[in-house]
């Protein structure tokens, strides 16, 4: 398969997505990552992050808006944009009667890579994960943490430009955690873009270049941590925590949090 490069700095522009469903899940979020870059996309439960990464997975269409990926316009031509990106969702399936091994050259084969290719692959995958020595054990036996890490593997195998991960690290121990994070950190840099839900805020912190915050279906804020911090504590006053600014957690917080109502409705309820 040829090597696609993006025409533009950006490995996935988003504009003006909308999807309702009783009220509006995404209501016309605009943002971008752009090639080598990790972007993590943090918000409240019900915020829309998932239903988001499931767009531009291909897997729900919007209604309203655009997706690019790798230049690619994922509305116009879903099968092209799916080539090119890799979605994991948190609770990821795969066949409990395969091995590792077999498993990766069976998505590989999916994906028409060349078997020795997918083999060398494999191999350098299963190394990275720390899954080498359980490489031909069959996936049944596996904790909820190596069944994450067996999906990560597949997602990679292809080596995809985009990689979409719907909190990643979830049910993982803290090695397997670094395990992951190496590799796609690593990825991030070699093969386009990482976009990342998570609600582990130290993850986002340690992990992405750029963070954006979601809430009620809008982006309301996005730079790096200390952008964020300072963002936060411009607006809510808050100080404290490393580096003489706001802690992430607080910077978050304060970003998400419901405006007061005015105190004359107060005092009118």
């Amino acid at each position: 398969m040829p090597q696609f490069t993006p025409p533009t700095p950006f490995a996935l522009e988003i504009h003006g997505l909308v999807k309702r469903f009783e009220r509006p899940a995404v209501d016309g979020l605009d943002l971008a990552a752009r090639a080598g870059e990790f972007y993590a996309l943090l918000g409240p439960n019900g915020a829309g992050k998932t239903t988001t990464l499931r767009m531009i997975a291909g897997l729900m269409r919007p209604d309203a808006g655009s997706i690019h990926v790798a230049g690619i316009d994922a509305l116009a031509d879903p099968v092209a944009a799916k080539r090119v990106m890799a979605w994991i969702p948190d609770e990821p399936m795969i066949y409990d009667k395969l091995t590792p091994r077999e498993y990766l050259a069976f998505v590989a084969g999916l994906w028409s890579v060349e078997p020795t290719l997918a083999a060398a692959r494999a191999d350098e995958l299963l190394d990275w994960l720390g899954l080498a020595a359980n490489a031909d054990d069959r996936c049944e036996s596996f904790s909820k943490g190596m069944r994450q890490k067996v999906a990560l593997a597949g997602a990679l195998i292809h080596e995809p430009r985009v990689i979409i991960l719907d909190e990643p690290l979830t049910g993982l121990d803290a090695g397997s955690a670094r395990q992951v994070k190496s590799v796609l950190r690593e990825r991030a840099g070699a093969v386009g873009a990482v976009i990342m839900t998570t609600h582990i805020l130290e993850v986002a912190e340690r992990m992405a270049d750029r963070i954006g915050v979601i809430a009620h279906g809008k982006l309301i804020a996005e730079g790096t941590v200390e952008e964020l911090r300072r963002l936060a504590g411009d607006t809510a006053g808050i100080s404290g925590g490393r580096g003489g600014g706001a802690s992430l957690e607080d910077a978050f917080l304060a970003l998400v949090a419901e405006p007061a109502a005015p105190a004359a409705e107060a005092e009118a309820a």
